[in-house]
Order: C-alpha cells, then structure tokens, then sequence
C-alpha cells in the first residue's frame, strides 16, 4: 500500500486540455475581430447622390408651347392600312394631322401624298403584337414625326398629331 500511494503523488498531475479562462478570451476575440472585419469588409459602398434627383433653386428649362396661334394643324386624309398577314382581318384607320407654322401650310397640302405614303409603308412594317403594348404609342408617334421631318423638313413640321385611331 504504501507503495501505491507513493507512486500517485511522484506522478506528475494531468492539466485539462480545455486551455481554461484565457482560451476563452483568446477565443471571443478573435470571433470579434472576425465578425468586425467581415461587416467592415463586406458592407457596401454607401449610393452617390445624383444631382439631377436634389431640387435647385434654379429655374428649370420649360418644354416649348404647341399649341400657340402661329401654328396651324394640316389634317391629312385619312389612313386605312390592314395589320398582320394573310389573312388579314384587323385594320387599323388613323387621323393624322401635322403640326406646322401658318405660312407653311400649303407645303404640308402639296406634300400630303408623299406623307402618308412615308407614313404607311412604316405601319405596314408594324406587328399586331406592337398595337397591344401601350408604350408603343409614343414611339409610334415619334416615328410618324420623323417620317413627316424627313418629308417636308425639320423646318417645315413640328410633329404629328393622332386625332383618330381605330384598330379593329
């Protein structure tokens, strides 16, 4: 007996491999540490303010009027193309008129024929498809703009004017 208990206390006492009190500290700082450079990190960059969404006081630039007395709106004839192909069941019917000055008119008159073939050769080239989605009118009428710029001058029309449409 004596033996055995001699030999318990020469043996060296076992430490527990857990690292205790400073392994914790070591181990919550460095989850820290982690934590704060993968939100410092990975945070994006904060949006740039754009000038053109912030009010100024200075005065913004005003469209220009249209409808003023010098301008003179020429109704050409009236516009009856089929849509789609064979066989071909829908029409469409439009009233266009140009906008131009008084002393311009005459030369919107002569040109009339010139217009609305310019005009129809461009909505014969439109799908039935295109008449559905309401953000084609717009564009519809800038290309009718254009076509009648290019016809009779820049100088001469100042847009066109839908005052009939009819798809059926």
């Amino acid at each position: 007996m004596a033996k055995s208990e001699t030999n318990s206390e020469d043996e060296p006492k076992k430490k527990g491999s857990g690292g205790g009190f400073f392994g914790l500290v070591i181990l919550a700082l460095g989850s820290l540490a982690s934590a704060f450079g993968t939100v410092y990190l990975l945070t994006p960059e904060p949006a740039v303010a754009v000038a053109a969404c912030t009010p100024t006081d200075a005065a913004q630039p005003t469209p220009p009027v249209l409808a003023t007395g010098e301008k003179e709106y020429v109704a050409l004839q009236e516009v009856l193309i089929t849509i789609g192909s064979a066989p071909a069941t829908r029409y469409l019917k439009m009233q266009i008129s140009v906008v131009a000055d008084k002393k311009e008119s005459d030369t919107i008159k002569e040109a009339e024929p010139v217009l609305i073939d310019a005009f129809v050769s461009y909505l014969r080239s439109v799908e039935l498809s295109d008449f559905e989605n309401p953000a084609f009118y717009t564009e519809m009428r800038s290309q009718l703009s254009r076509r009648a710029e290019l016809v009779v001058g820049g100088d001469v029309s100042d847009g066109v004017l839908i005052t009939e449409f009819l798809l059926r």
